[in-house]
């Protein structure tokens, strides 16, 4: 039993010198599940989102991954299609990847291309249309809310 109690003893004074230097434990902590995913796996056609109208691909990312409170999406605006004009809830980040389109936000219209990027905050108001040949292709990012984690 002795043997037991000093194991145990030398044990706790070589761990403690590293956790009194804010140190971690020699157990490596838990790791979340790591995804890849590709975008031919989750491409679902679509109509444009808040009412916008034409054809749309939507690439929604990680949509399933437990407690995972970021949304990534990718969608791409056929020819004619839109994002309708609407009111943001959060902050939410559209980049452009490639095309043109034409955003109104908060009533001002302007050009956007490959590169842009666009915060739009709670209380704005914002839509993006496709214009030209080619589609366009943005990258969306926002936190989810709470209530729709649950979903």
């Amino acid at each position: 039993m002795l043997r037991i109690a000093v194991a145990g003893a030398v044990c706790f004074c070589l761990l403690l010198p590293q956790l009194s230097r804010g140190g971690s434990s020699p157990v490596p902590p838990l790791q979340g599940s790591s995804l890849i995913e590709r975008d031919t796996a989750v491409a679902t056609q679509q109509p444009g989102p808040h009412d916008g109208g034409g054809k749309t691909t939507a690439y929604s990312f990680f949509a399933q991954a437990p407690n995972l409170q970021l949304v990534f999406r990718k969608r791409a605006l056929h020819p004619g299609a839109a994002i309708g004009y609407h009111r943001q809830e959060e902050d939410e980040i559209y980049y452009i990847v490639s095309g043109t389109g034409e955003l109104t936000l908060n009533g001002a219209r302007s050009v956007v291309g490959p590169g842009t990027a666009i915060l739009t905050r709670p209380g704005s108001s914002h839509g993006l249309r496709q214009v030209g040949t080619a589609d366009l292709v943005i990258i969306i990012a926002y936190q989810q809310s709470s209530a729709a984690q649950g979903r």
